[in-house]
């Protein structure tokens, strides 16, 4: 099927992702470990870009950034639960940090004072792809945006790329594809993904497989707009289909 002959506005866009993706150092993520000063208990671990670690040494108090969101957040900004910073260590790499805090009120949003408060007592268990079934593992490699096993893309672009789709319809840029996508509403969005799919069974029953990823690079990207018109985040995906698994 012949694309659209041209698209200038989706082709800055997709320009945009990759300069994105490769040069701004300032969606790099850093783990950040939250310790208690005085009893020495590990409260929490989030992540840090830089804008975030910058904005914590500056104010004194812990600021982080929300994959999810695709935000900074400020700890105890809702909750009044801040965490004065009192001291900051890098590890032997310089890709992880701990902050030792002064922390008012609970840690964890569940109200518990740490979030780790729940006790895997390894010397019992018996059942171990089970209790390994109920943890999320990650591609932590990703958070930097390589694979070191592979020096391949990570799957986690994908939520920097949804963070960027939701950048795009909340800047509101009349030059940006995604916007004005957003702008027409469901159903342009819905007739998209409808094209987009029988673009990839055309491209799968006579085209090579170069073709075939474009298609489905295509698809991928109308379905995070759709995600991010629905509330639907990768998150909420991933759990549904460990759910599957068991």
């Amino acid at each position: 099927m012949q694309k659209v002959p041209s698209e200038p506005n989706r082709e800055m866009d997709r320009e945009h992702l990759t300069k994105k993706h490769n040069e701004d150092k300032v969606k790099y993520l850093i783990p950040a470990i939250i310790q208690d000063f005085d009893s020495k208990e590990i409260l929490m671990l989030a992540y840090m870009n830089k804008e975030s670690f910058i904005k914590s040494l500056q104010t004194g108090y812990t600021w982080f950034y929300s994959r999810e969101r695709g935000c900074l957040w400020n700890k105890g900004e809702t909750s009044g639960n801040y965490q004065k910073i009192i001291k900051i260590f890098s590890d032997c790499d310089s890709d992880a940090l701990v902050f030792m805090v002064e922390q008012k009120g609970a840690a964890c949003h569940t109200g518990n004072k740490s979030c780790f408060f729940n006790e895997i007592e390894s010397k019992k268990i018996s059942d171990f792809d089970s209790v390994s079934n109920d943890l999320t593992f990650g591609n932590y490699s990703g958070i930097y945006g390589i694979s070191e096993e592979e020096n391949m893309p990570s799957l986690l672009f994908l939520d920097e790329l949804f963070d960027i789709v939701a950048g795009r319809i909340k800047e509101k840029s009349e030059k940006s594809y995604t916007y004005e996508l957003h702008k027409k509403g469901l159903d342009e969005i819905l007739k998209k993904l409808g094209e987009e799919s029988i673009e990839i069974i055309l491209a799968a029953a006579a085209q090579k497989k170069k073709q075939i990823i474009y298609e489905i690079a295509d698809f991928l990207y109308h379905l995070i707009v759709l995600m991010f018109e629905k509330e639907i985040n990768f998150k909420e995906i991933i759990a549904e289909l460990k759910s599957r698994h068991r």
